[in-house]
């Protein structure tokens, strides 16, 4: 049995989970998200709460296979109850001289140095907007209630500059700490 995969998942208000041919969708202000579930779990909603337990008519070749599902979906439906209740939310920053970033809708456009700007197309789920003010980097907010996607939807957007070790230029999560290097000891013979 699963740590995690134990815990209950309370269910605010205004938000409803359902279960129907081992797909468990949940749905709440922010929208509406679903999921499959392995058959080795058994999904219980019952009194505000949603249970997984392992199935043990359920025969998976190796055991702890069945462990790792427990605790997999169990996060995988909370991060969909949180999701579409309260919503996640990311902020980039970019970090570098000239480096700009602005929005039209759900694209982006980004000026990082290169020798053409960067378009980057969002899926509707994803909500965006650019901060630029005077003296500060600009910041690029991203909003959805999957959190899954907007994670991915990050990583795409930081893999056109990754932050460098030397002066940290790039783009970067706000908050995250970039580990530098000193370079070159001048003068070292």
């Amino acid at each position: 049995m699963s740590r995690i995969g134990k815990l209950p998942i309370s269910i605010p208000a205004g938000v409803t989970v359902t279960l129907k041919d081992d797909v468990v969708t949940v749905k709440g202000p922010k929208g509406e998200l679903s999921q499959y579930v392995n058959p080795a779990i058994n999904v219980a909603i019952e009194d505000g709460h949603v249970t997984l337990t392992e199935n043990e008519k359920e025969m998976i070749d190796n055991p702890k296979q069945k462990h790792a599902f427990h605790g997999l979906y169990r996060s995988l439906v909370h991060n969909m109850v949180v999701g579409v209740s309260e919503g996640y939310k990311k902020e980039l920053e970019l970090v570098g001289v000239g480096y700009r970033a602005s929005n039209q809708g759900n694209i982006i456009e980004l000026a990082l140095g290169y020798t053409h700007n960067i378009f980057i197309q969002l899926p509707a789920e994803v909500k965006v907007e650019t901060k630029s003010e005077r003296n500060k980097n600009p910041l690029i907010i991203l909003e959805s209630c999957d959190k899954q996607l907007l994670g991915q939807v990050c990583s795409k957007i930081r893999s056109f500059r990754k932050p460098e070790p030397y002066k940290g230029k790039g783009i970067k999560f706000v908050g995250e700490v970039i580990r530098r290097k000193s370079g070159k000891s001048a003068g070292a013979k």
